[in-house]
């Protein structure tokens, strides 16, 4: 998947737990832990503003772009 996902690395910066966040933003666990492991297919851009306005960060900081051919052989 060319899409890499930094939540984890800004909850460590920000030093905050994943339930902190899933509490602050709104939105489930389960649906949380979807979108940090990269399984999800699509977020809203309300939940991405949550998510920033939370981690006190950019969009920028949080996704990633890789191009397929950069990821193969990681």
């Amino acid at each position: 998947m060319p899409m890499i996902i930094n939540i984890d690395v800004m909850l460590a910066k920000r030093k905050m737990s994943v339930t902190e966040l899933s509490e602050r933003v709104g939105i489930t666990m389960a649906n949380l832990s979807i979108l940090k492991n990269g399984k999800a297919k699509a977020i809203r851009f309300s939940t991405l503003e949550a998510i920033c306005e939370a981690l006190e960060c950019q969009p920028g900081d949080i996704l990633e772009y890789k191009r397929a051919e950069d990821t193969q052989g990681s």
